[in-house]
């Protein structure tokens, strides 16, 4: 055991196959501490990355309303990947929709209706680009300033995933107050998984569920596209199955010490734990070995 005197070991790093010219990284459990801040070395980090030429994306479950504790970091594109793929910000511009990649109307309402019969006691809420609406039986909202409280079948019976006030659907939020987070993952993705891509990245039992084939990874795909940038020379950090496709994706990943068993099992590097500055100390080694 460490002594509060000693620092954390930091495990061995190893070096990318390839110079790498963008870093992609989750936030909540990845790059900010536990506390949901950057510290002063991550910050260095990140701004030494940019001014030596490589990219920066935070990739995020999170939705644009919830990226402040990032916008002041963020430099050159300005560029963020929120609501696990479904939507591309422009941090520079108050969080501007890039692109949004919808979960269709009548998928989502296919998704709800197949997960609520096979899981009892389940509740869910609807991520829109203005806010979310959530049901009476889902933990609440109540700092979010874009929380609706009706139901999600109410929601979604009519209308198409563009024709509504409240904006096209970036993800469900599925939660139960009982279950295993991986159980309840595994019966809702058997249950629902033709209608949308499942996934959790929260350590309760609370699943995400986007339009089919969008994820981290497939949207860090297309904005590495669009720059000329292949897989090779990207470098990826998670910790939590939404995190799995990307850091299979990049070139070179780090799973977080503190990172889901799953996640740990599927990558072959490490990195030191987020309340460590685990990504800082990636990001300063390949500024090290940099010509």
């Amino acid at each position: 055991m460490t002594s509060a005197t000693e620092q954390p070991e930091t495990p061995a790093l190893r070096r990318p196959a390839a110079t790498p010219r963008l870093i992609a990284t989750d936030l909540d459990g990845t790059l900010l501490r536990d506390d949901k801040t950057v510290s002063d070395r991550t910050v260095a980090a990140l701004a030494a990355a940019e001014a030596a030429g490589i990219d920066v994306f935070f990739v995020t479950g999170r939705p644009a309303r919830w990226m402040d504790v990032v916008s002041d970091h963020v430099h050159g594109h300005g560029l963020a990947i929120c609501a696990n793929g479904a939507a591309v910000v422009d941090l520079h511009d108050g969080g501007r929709f890039v692109e949004v990649r919808p979960l269709d109307r009548a998928a989502a309402l296919a998704a709800v209706e197949s997960v609520r019969a096979a899981v009892p006691g389940v509740s869910f809420a609807v991520e829109h680009t203005t806010g979310i609406l959530y049901e009476t039986r889902y933990p609440p909202f109540y700092l979010d300033p874009g929380a609706v409280i009706d139901s999600a079948e109410h929601l979604l019976a009519n209308g198409s995933s563009a024709d509504t006030p409240d904006g096209p659907i970036l993800k469900l939020l599925a939660h139960h107050p009982d279950l295993c987070p991986d159980d309840f993952l595994a019966r809702a993705r058997s249950a629902g998984g033709a209608h949308g891509s499942f996934t959790r990245s929260s350590p309760t039992a609370l699943l995400e569920i986007s339009g089919l084939g969008v994820s981290k990874a497939s949207t860090l795909a297309q904005c590495c596209a669009e720059r000329g940038i292949s897989p090779e020379e990207v470098v990826a950090f998670g910790d939590m199955p939404n995190d799995l496709e990307m850091l299979s994706w990049a070139g070179t990943s780090y799973a977080m010490a503190n990172a889901h068993p799953e996640v740990l099992a599927s990558t072959t590097n490490r990195t030191a734990a987020n309340t460590e500055d685990g990504v800082a100390a990636v990001i300063e080694q390949i500024l090290h070995g940099l010509p």
